[in-house]
């Protein structure tokens, strides 16, 4: 075959995404202090951009979408009607930038997820640049863990219970700077529509997490968490705990007589109490207690049902002023500088419209996560209902990527307390005969419920299954080891060893 040059066509089909719509994406995962650094930047970068409560006399504008460059949604109507009565208000009615159909597969979301966008290129026609803003990973690595971060982390992995975390997370927030718990469980409780009786289990299960001694609610308490897991809160420990006031005083005679022990031993005893750490949470990022402030606001209306609507203090009011935009464009006489204009311009026109979309989203995610969990707002933490990404997607007709991304670093205010969107998923339990799914909270109650209940006749994993099939509820063995477990229940075996011994 004779080598030379020839002209072959092709046809190929590839995905290809505009500046314009990367940017819109990620906007649309950026938390409400993100988006206002973001804004920051840009208004800094662009001079065509300006906020709007700074009223200089200018024109300003919120553009209308291109119809060549805008992909195209049913948008939201001012007033959305809900189950019970409830509604939502909406931003006044605009374009709407279709995310899912311009981007709609898992594996290509996959890609855009991590994807950090910059400035729009000086030069250049119509083939505008997007510089990638990639992170400093050492920025990352070098940056202060705080105390928060590090007990949600443990709280995601050790408590599986989609109740029993939101608990916990309440408890993270009653923290002072030193790790101690402040503020009165019987009203977290309350708030939480929840037996005290749980709260306090969920307490015990938070205190063993590290560093250990957090969650106290007394210095006393706090040392015997770091004895307890050291294994050394014995009798004569336990006494000096409970005396410690001696220890204040230094009455050291009066400390033997408490613990029973001689001079000698109480040294010892002495000497480990001053290695254990009074403050356990001092070594983490002081500010543990900051609020969140939420993008939506969420509460009850004269009638009953719920009225949800975005805050506005986290809403970023940026306009385009077009008047400074005609008087430099009429000025310009170079081709670079139309050029740089022109692209200014569109960046800032692109930009109010995606924060509209943006805005417009979050709102109809948050509608309908809170018309899915009426129940809970209502009745209390144990009414939380099965929930996954689809059926949120699918009731709103978006996809599930562009729901993920709205629940993500997005809170919600509710007379239950302030909550992240992504809280509100737990997972489902299939029904044996077709019916509605069951939640897995409901299930574990379910077995926790049976085993207490069981008299002599200890029952098995394989009997709870076959109990829980008969109720409409299709598990595997395996699920009820892992949620019995989770419980801290013993086995059936160590259950009936107990009971034969009289324990």
């Amino acid at each position: 075959m004779a080598l030379g040059p020839r002209l072959d066509i092709r046809q190929t089909q590839s995905l290809v995404m505009t500046p314009q719509l990367q940017q819109a994406i990620k906007l649309l995962q950026l938390s409400n202090f993100e988006l206002a650094t973001f804004i920051d930047q840009e208004l800094e970068r662009n001079p065509l951009l300006e906020r709007e409560e700074a009223d200089h006399g200018a024109e300003r504008t919120e553009p209308k979408a291109d119809a060549a460059d805008l992909p195209v949604l049913d948008s939201a109507p001012p007033e959305t009607p809900l189950l019970d009565g409830m509604s939502a208000s909406t931003a006044e009615d605009g374009f709407d930038v279709d995310y899912d159909n311009t981007f709609n597969n898992d594996s290509n979301s996959d890609a855009v997820e991590g994807e950090a966008f910059g400035q729009w290129g000086s030069k250049g026609g119509g083939s505008h640049n997007f510089d990638d803003g990639e992170s400093n990973l050492d920025q990352i690595v070098a940056g202060e863990l705080s105390l928060r971060d590090h007990l949600t982390a443990q709280i995601n992995v050790d408590i599986p219970d989609p109740a029993d975390r939101i608990i916990g997370l309440h408890l993270i927030e009653m923290l002072d700077e030193a790790g101690y718990l402040i503020g009165d469980l019987a009203e977290l409780a309350d708030k939480l529509g929840c037996p005290p009786e749980r709260v306090e289990r969920v307490l015990k299960r938070v205190q063993g997490f590290d560093p250990v001694g957090v969650f106290a609610r007394s210095l006393k308490e706090c040392l015997g968490l770091q004895l307890a897991e050291r294994n050394r809160l014995d009798p004569a420990m336990q006494a000096l705990l409970d005396h410690l006031e001696l220890l204040a005083r230094r009455d050291l005679p009066g400390l033997m007589k408490a613990c029973g022990v001689d001079a000698e031993d109480l040294a010892d005893m002495i000497g480990e109490i001053k290695a254990l750490d009074p403050k356990p949470a001092l070594r983490f990022d002081h500010v543990v207690a900051q609020p969140i402030t939420p993008d939506v606001l969420m509460r009850r209306a004269q009638d009953g049902s719920w009225l949800v609507e975005l805050n506005s203090d986290t809403l970023p009011r940026v306009l385009v002023n077009t008047r400074y935009y005609s008087k430099i464009a009429a000025g310009a006489r170079s081709k670079d500088d139309k050029t740089y204009i022109s692209e200014r311009f569109q960046s800032a026109n692109w930009l109010v419209k995606s924060l509209h979309q943006r805005a417009t989203t979050i709102l109809k995610v948050a509608t309908e996560l809170v018309r899915q969990q009426d129940a809970f707002f209502r009745l209390g933490v144990q009414h939380l209902r099965p929930l996954v990404l689809r059926d949120i997607a699918t009731a709103i007709s978006m996809h599930e990527s562009t729901v993920s991304r709205v629940t993500s670093n997005k809170y919600i205010a509710t007379p239950r307390g302030i909550y992240e969107l992504k809280y509100f998923f737990t997972q489902a339990i299939n029904s044996a005969d077709g019916g509605n799914a069951h939640s897995a909270e409901a299930v574990r109650h379910r077995i926790k419920v049976l085993i207490d209940a069981e008299g002599v006749a200890v029952l098995s994993d394989d009997r709870i299954v076959e109990i829980l099939k008969t109720d409409g509820i299709d598990i595997a063995r395996r699920t009820v080891a892992k949620y019995r477990e989770a419980m801290n229940i013993a086995s059936s075996v160590q259950r009936r060893r107990e009971k034969s011994l009289g324990m």
